[in-house]
């Protein structure tokens, strides 16, 4: 049996996420669309967006070590009411970001990066129209692979 590298692994290092996301950032920024989201992100924002991305791809615990946990991340949603517009131009731009900065794109780790941030969108849109966080705070981190996600999404008031 092969030994399978995580994502992580097969992407670089935690260098590469930091540079994907802090060229990224820059672009949504001057977006037109997700400019005024995102406008007022905290300094440490895009650092704790590398790290989350990294952690779960299985990088480093960084995220986790920082204090931060997926019910923070769910978090960070609550009340923005997200638009699927402004999902699709978050998607799209971290997609052309990936292209630009060299992330490997090769089939099998496009599709999974691509079905995580589409996974990982839709929840923050879905958690952007409610006003009290649905995650218990010992929610584990999620771990992404080079499989699928496992069944169907159903909310947890379901």
């Amino acid at each position: 049996m092969k030994n399978v590298p995580t994502l992580f692994e097969w992407a670089g290092d935690q260098e590469t996420f930091d540079i994907l996301f802090k060229k990224f950032y820059d672009k949504v920024l001057q977006d037109e669309l997700l400019g005024e989201v995102f406008r007022n992100m905290s300094p440490e924002h895009v650092k704790h967006v590398s790290h989350f991305v990294a952690e779960v791809f299985g990088g480093e615990k960084l995220y986790s070590r920082e204090g931060g946990s997926h019910a923070k991340m769910i978090g960070k949603h609550i009340g923005k009411m997200l638009t699927e517009e402004k999902r699709q131009r978050w998607v799209h731009l971290l997609i052309q970001t990936a292209d630009e900065t060299g992330l490997k794109s090769d089939p099998e780790f496009r599709s999974a990066f691509v079905g995580y941030l589409e996974w990982g969108s839709r929840i923050a849109v879905i958690n952007s129209q409610l006003m009290e966080n649905p995650m218990q705070k010992a929610e584990p981190m999620p771990k992404w692979g080079w499989g699928e996600t496992g069944g169907p999404y159903v909310p947890e008031s379901e």
